[in-house]
């Protein structure tokens, strides 16, 4: 299956909450289960605050859904609404200052097309979304230029070929290596261990003597 790419919708009261826990975890109520259900490891998800319209924060998701009913988000009495769960790996984590602000953003995105560009906040009312590609890229690259100075665009090419560099100096270096071990070893001198195997056998005895 491909990547989906979610948005999360948080109160700014559990926007802390799932900030302390440094974008690790998300839960979701038994409205969600289906699309709970439905992520996989590697899914993408921005984080938006429904009360500040601001995006804060982006990352991958490292597990399947599961549930669990320990008390963390508010209002503690509704735990079953944060029952579906699932673990994260933050990518970028935006200071308060950086936040992106939805008003400049928000009315430009493709999922908001179907309402009015006054109303566009009454697209993310709800606590899921399932956006384009092309928004989230648009959100996680505002978030990489804001905290590498480069465009988003530029900084994921970038960490690309870095690695790819990487990679191919890794695989020289191990060619490398053995082709100094072929080089160094005799194939017509016999091994330790083949030497010691001939030195110990004994001729068979001559039965015609």
């Amino acid at each position: 299956m491909g990547t989906n790419y979610w948005m999360f919708v948080e109160t700014s009261e559990n926007a802390e909450i799932t900030r302390k826990m440094g974008y690790t975890l998300f839960g979701m109520g038994p409205r969600y289960k289906k699309r709970a259900q439905r992520m996989q490891k590697r899914d993408r998800v921005v984080f938006y605050n429904r009360a500040t319209r601001t995006w804060t924060a982006s990352a991958t998701i490292s597990s399947e859904c599961f549930e669990d009913d320990s008390l963390i988000w508010m209002p503690k009495s509704r735990a079953i609404e944060f029952k579906f769960r699932i673990e994260l790996k933050p990518n970028y984590i935006l200071d308060e200052s950086q936040y992106l602000d939805g008003l400049q953003i928000g009315p430009g995105l493709e999922y908001v097309k179907r309402w009015s560009p006054e109303h566009w906040p009454l697209a993310f009312w709800d606590k899921l979304h399932l956006i384009p590609q092309r928004d989230f890229k648009l959100l996680e690259g505002e978030m990489i230029r804001i905290k590498t100075g480069k465009p988003g665009e530029t900084y994921i090419e970038d960490h690309k070929r870095h690695k790819r560099a990487h990679n191919i100096g890794r695989k020289r270096r191990t060619d490398q290596s053995r082709l100094e071990i072929q080089t160094n070893t005799d194939p017509n001198e016999n091994s330790p261990n083949e030497a010691d195997a001939l030195s110990s056998c004994t001729p068979p005895p001559n039965i015609y003597n």
